[in-house]
């Protein structure tokens, strides 16, 4: 099984250093999330600058994948907006930057490149949430065809697509695209889900193609550390195995770099430990 750890948990490190210290620690890949602190999307000098990172990434032996998740990518006050489900021309940013982070993800070479939908405002009617959002994801979608890059529809808690349910709905109302798949967060499962975490897994597999992990608490969206919350993880990862799932499974703590060497290693030590109680041949599975 092939771990990574999420760029957004060494917001205090220069991205370089952070890279280093993942590959030093024995990480697989790394979730790259775009921002003005690592790769700015909209730095005017971003083609070299990718360029850089992927000789980089490559020279370390790491994979990828892209997330857009920053909180003020786009509005310095406003985390996480515009979204998706904002008006023209608003939305029309957020597509910007999930294109460019298509267009970045393909320079990189990325497994995937994960997005989600962005809360909808109170009073905004669902089928107009809904139109919007699936306008601005068939704009992405076929960007993302152009340049052979896999996306990642991610699920949130507080979102107005936050379950597996909900990005069934979207995937069918597109008309089920081949380049839109699911990013499944793990703690999302356990915080929201109805099922199971590990029945949320088998569900989610046929258009699985990128995992985040942690660790959380029934009815509560807050990352926490492995063995602070109230996941199993072996039958998760098993779940994961068995499905044939093949790509990275990203630790997403995004409040923790404060100590982020610290608790990288914590967490691949832990996910190691739960692989092996699974069963799962970690050098068969990379």
């Amino acid at each position: 099984m092939r771990f990574a750890y999420g760029t957004n948990g060494f917001a205090n490190h220069r991205l370089d250093e952070a890279l280093a210290v993942l590959a030093d620690l024995g990480y697989d890949g790394v979730a790259l999330t775009l921002d003005g602190g690592h790769l700015d999307p909209f730095d005017a000098d971003l083609a070299r600058r990718v360029d850089k990172v992927a000789a980089r990434l490559g020279e370390l032996g790491l994979g990828v994948v892209v997330e857009t998740g920053g909180r003020y990518v786009l509005d310095p006050r406003r985390k996480h907006r515009p979204t998706l489900l904002d008006a023209p021309p608003e939305a029309d940013r957020r597509v910007d930057l999930l294109l460019r982070a298509v267009r970045v993800a393909a320079d990189l070479g990325a497994e995937a490149m994960s997005f989600w939908s962005g809360a909808a405002d109170p009073g905004l009617p669902e089928e107009t949430a809904w139109r919007r959002l699936t306008e601005g994801v068939a704009r992405v979608v076929a960007e993302a065809d152009r340049r052979d890059v896999r996306l990642g529809f991610e699920p949130e808690p507080g979102m107005f697509v936050d379950t597996i349910a909900g990005f069934e709905d979207l995937h069918a109302r597109l008309g089920a695209p081949s380049a839109l798949g699911i990013t499944l967060d793990i703690g999302h499962c356990r915080c929201l889900e109805p099922e199971p975490v590990p029945d949320c897994v088998r569900r989610a597999a046929p258009r699985l193609v990128n995992v985040q992990i942690e660790d959380m608490r029934r009815g509560v969206h807050e990352h926490l550390e492995f063995g602070e919350g109230e996941i199993d993880f072996p039958p998760v990862l098993a779940a994961l195995d068995a499905c044939g799932y093949r790509g990275l499974v990203g630790v997403e703590l995004p409040r923790h770099s404060h100590a982020a060497p610290a608790v990288a290693e914590r967490s691949l030590r832990f996910l190691r430990a739960a692989a092996d109680e699974a069963g799962i041949t970690r050098e068969a599975n990379r």
